[in-house]
């Protein structure tokens, strides 16, 4: 086994030990890792692919189910609020019953809620299904990305590897669109939430007969409870009051008053981690300075894609009059500029580290942004959309991995569950700042332009064109001050190995 990868040594972890794994294991982990990283890559599709192939299937499963607009939001709020606030305590329980049997769980527990959504005979069901969906993903995704934390711990095969992963975290998005727009048009809404099953099933094939029990936790630390329910509830408030802003806005009484319970309860959470025995998430993770560029870098891509994926193809559906399938294979540019930064870089982003390859990532992400604002109703796609998702994809591959890299490097093995579980916790919250904030400037956008106007279908079509590039250009203004900060927040250089530390490998 090779040794991790960090800009300082893995912090020691209190209470706790790992017995020795198996010579045969080990030998077995470094003759098949770049398999188990297919089956890392795999289960970590099925999460993100979901986030926008549901969003396709919803307005077909609204006309043969017969719901409400209301409760077509639930389906969205619903599958939120259970991952987005069960991700910390999914990834440390990874780290205390041991993260195969967490993967393996996520995995079995996604595929059949996805199954009782596809069979759904009415919104009651398929809400559960969604809900049940994010509480098994907050389980899967940190397990997936600590999976991969200690089975790539070589500088270079780390890069690669961290490559990948970050390519299929940020492309995901758009393949979903592309999967949701076959499946809708040529099988049924209810194949968008079927299609997990049988990526599930490979993947844990490939688990059971690829990663091994390699050595057991023997720590003897308890999960946080208080912590826990604290920073569950937190989370929850935060991110509903987030999601009601886009609804109601931001002047809302609910709106507001979950806001700041969520907040408050957040940094009740963080009082409690500080003097709690066995905290849930050790705040040394959060105050590691490279690691907290990466946490900021994955909240801005967060909250700057929504830019790209939801108006782009509000933009390119309704303007241009595209159907699902196209719209999603439109995004392909995007997925293969992501893809080819993300992983034929990898070895020179390894080199320059996090703080030049992320700071240059965004500036290219913001500019290619700034592109869309040029857009029109007379806009080719050719000319006038692909240089801009080009250029974005670039510029999220260069941002991507050494973010994901960055913030799992240094991390104890016992930790490493929820180092995982934080990176995906930014991620999601920045989701939500991203939804709520560029939705509501979207609205104010289409209001002003209208305001003096007579509505008809011209000055409509107007004013959502101004909301379209209006939106563009916040998110271009989010990757640019993200670029800002995280230049400030990561320290110079690569992200140096340290030999002393001996790697753990999943259990």
């Amino acid at each position: 086994m090779t040794t991790l990868n960090s800009t300082r040594p893995a912090e020691p972890r209190a209470g706790g030990r790992h017995r020795a794994p198996d010579p045969s294991a080990k030998r077995t982990i470094g003759g098949s890792k770049w398999l188990i990283l297919g089956v890392i890559a795999l289960a970590q599709l099925v999460v993100v692919l979901d986030a926008t192939i549901v969003n396709i299937a919803l307005p077909s499963a609204q006309l043969d189910l017969g719901f409400s607009d209301d409760a077509r939001q639930w389906l969205i709020t619903g599958y939120a609020l259970a991952f987005g606030s069960l991700l910390l305590v999914g990834g440390r329980l990874g780290d205390l019953v041991g993260r195969k049997p967490m993967f393996l769980v996520g995995l079995i527990g996604f595929a059949s809620a996805s199954v009782l959504g596809g069979v759904a005979g009415g919104i009651e069901v398929l809400i559960a299904a969604r809900a049940l969906q994010g509480v098994f993903g907050a389980m899967l995704a940190p397990a997936a990305l600590s999976l991969l934390t200690v089975t790539f711990t070589e500088k270079d095969e780390r890069a690669k590897a961290f490559g990948v992963f970050g390519a299929i975290s940020g492309g995901g998005g758009a393949i979903g669109l592309i999967l949701g727009g076959a499946l809708t048009e040529y099988l049924s809404w209810r194949w968008c939430l079927y299609v997990n099953a049988p990526l599930a099933l490979i993947a844990v094939i490939g688990t059971v007969i690829l990663i091994p029990a390699l050595g057991r936790s023997e720590t003897r630390a308890r999960l946080d409870l208080p912590g826990s329910l604290v920073i569950v509830g937190g989370l929850v408030a935060l991110v509903y009051g987030l999601g009601n802003a886009e609804a109601q806005g931001w002047t809302s009484t609910v709106t507001l008053t979950c806001i700041a319970l969520g907040v408050s309860l957040i940094g009740i959470f963080l009082l409690i981690e500080r003097d709690v025995a066995n905290p849930l998430l050790p705040l040394r993770i959060l105050a590691d300075r490279t690691r907290g560029g990466a946490y900021v870098a994955l909240l801005v891509c967060g909250a700057g894609m929504f830019a790209v994926l939801l108006f782009l193809t509000f933009y390119l559906s309704t303007v241009k009059q595209f159907t699902p399938l196209q719209t999603g294979f439109a995004f392909l540019p995007m997925i293969a500029a992501l893809a080819v930064s993300a992983t034929a870089l990898a070895k020179v982003t390894a080199t320059v580290g996090p703080k030049l390859s992320v700071f240059t990532g965004m500036l290219l992400a913001a500019v290619g942004l700034l592109l869309f604002t040029q857009l029109g109703f007379d806009s080719s796609y050719v000319t006038h959309v692909v240089p801009g998702l080009v250029i974005t994809g670039l510029g999220l591959g260069l941002v991507m991995a050494p973010a994901m890299a960055a913030a799992t490097s240094g991390v104890q093995a016992d930790d490493a569950g929820v180092a995982s579980a934080a990176v995906s916790t930014f991620q999601q919250i920045g989701g939500s700042i991203g939804t709520a904030v560029l939705s509501a400037l979207a609205a104010a956008a289409a209001s002003d332009y209208l305001q003096g106007r007579v509505p008809n279908p011209a000055t409509q079509a107007m004013a959502a064109m101004e909301s379209y590039t209006t939106t563009f250009f916040w998110g271009a203004v989010i990757f640019a001050a993200g670029a800002l900060v995280c230049g400030l927040l990561f320290p110079p250089g690569p992200i140096e190995s340290d030999t002393a530390v001996t790697p753990v490998p999943a259990h």
